[in-house]
C-alpha cells in the first residue's frame, strides 16, 4: 500500500481524533483536541505525524522531542498514540511510520526513541520489537494531579 506521511495540520484534527478514538477506545472531544492542537502547532518539538492513503488518514503518532541538559540522556523522542486504522493493518504501515519517526528523530538530533504502549496491545508490542525496540526494565508511572 502506498502510504504518504506528513505533519498534521488543523484540518486533520477531526480525522485524527476519530482514528484514535477508534483504536484506543477513547472519547476525546473534538473541541478539546482542536484547542490543544492549536497550542502546540508552532512547537517544533511536538509533531503530529499522519499517514494517508488516497487522502484518508489511516495512521497516526505523536512525536515529542525532549532536549535535555544531561549527557547520558542527551536529546530523545517519545512516540505515543501510535496507531493504524484496523482495516489497514498487516500491510507494514506501522513499520513505515516508525521509519519516518526515526528519520524525523535523527533530523532533530535525537540519540534514541522511546514509546509506551498499554499491556493489552500485544500485537503492537510485536511490531515494536520487530522494528528493534526493546522492553526496558522500567515502569511507567502516572499520577492524577487535577
Amino acid at each position: 500500500m502506498n502510504v504518504k506521511f506528513r505533519n498534521a495540520n488543523i484540518n486533520d484534527v477531526e480525522e485524527i481524533i476519530n482514528l484514535c478514538n477508534e483504536c484506543f477506545e477513547e472519547n476525546t472531544n473534538l473541541d478539546y483536541a482542536t484547542e490543544n492542537f492549536k497550542k502546540t502547532i508552532y512547537d517544533e518539538n511536538q509533531i503530529y505525524l499522519i499517514g494517508t492513503i488516497d487522502d484518508k488518514i489511516v495512521a497516526h503518532t505523536k512525536i515529542t522531542i525532549i532536549p535535555t541538559i544531561f549527557e547520558n540522556m542527551k536529546t530523545y523522542s517519545i512516540l505515543n498514540h501510535v496507531c493504524v486504522k484496523k482495516e489497514y493493518r498487516r500491510h507494514d504501515i506501522a513499520t513505515k511510520m516508525l521509519k519516518e519517526c526515526e528519520k524525523i528523530s535523527k533530523e532533530k538530533n535525537c540519540y534514541y526513541m522511546e514509546l509506551w504502549a498499554k499491556n493489552c496491545r500485544v500485537p503492537a508490542h510485536k511490531c515494536y520489537t520487530k522494528y528493534g525496540f526493546t522492553s526496558n526494565d522500567a515502569k511507567f508511572f502516572s499520577k492524577n494531579i487535577n
